[in-house]
């Protein structure tokens, strides 16, 4: 397996990680469709959204599987009046990553991060491993630290 940036800078930070490959469905690059196919529960795979404060510009949110994100409750705990989902046709430029690749390790920029508190209940979470097909599984804590994140109430159960 060829080595993505995002595990490059889990070796150089001396954290213990696992990759899992699986098959891409390009018409379902849901977290839900992902967790099913690696045999996770949904809410210990990580969806990666990128978003626009209006006063702190772009930021990274982290939220289970199965939830949705709480844009309100984003906005009071970065700083913001309102925060907005980027549209699609940013992401790349933004992050460096296509849609179902993106992830806050190794990004382009290093936007503020903020992970849904709900992912320290794990003992393990996988997130995007920076390309399609590939998840890196790792401890909460490590994520927070590597990607320098704030833990934030941000998730709401999906409707």
């Amino acid at each position: 397996m060829e080595k993505t940036n995002a595990m490059r800078l889990l070796e150089r930070a001396g954290i213990t990680f696992a990759t899992i490959e699986y098959e891409v469905d390009e018409s379902d690059l849901s977290v839900e469709n992902t967790a099913r196919k690696l045999g996770l529960p949904p809410e210990t795979v990580i969806k990666t959204i990128i978003v626009r404060g209006d006063k702190s510009g772009p930021l990274f949110a982290l939220i289970p599987g199965g939830a949705v994100l709480d844009e309100k409750r984003l906005a009071s705990v970065s700083g913001n009046k309102r925060v907005e989902v980027v549209p699609l046709k940013e992401v790349l430029d933004l992050t460096g990553y296509i849609r179902g690749a993106v992830t806050v390790l190794a990004a382009r920029k290093a936007y503020p991060v903020f992970i849904d508190e709900t992912a320290q209940l794990w003992a393990s979470v996988g997130i995007s491993g920076g390309r399609r097909g590939l998840e890196i599984t790792l401890s909460p804590a490590d994520l927070v630290r590597v990607a320098d994140a704030r833990l934030v109430d941000i998730a709401r159960p999906a409707t």
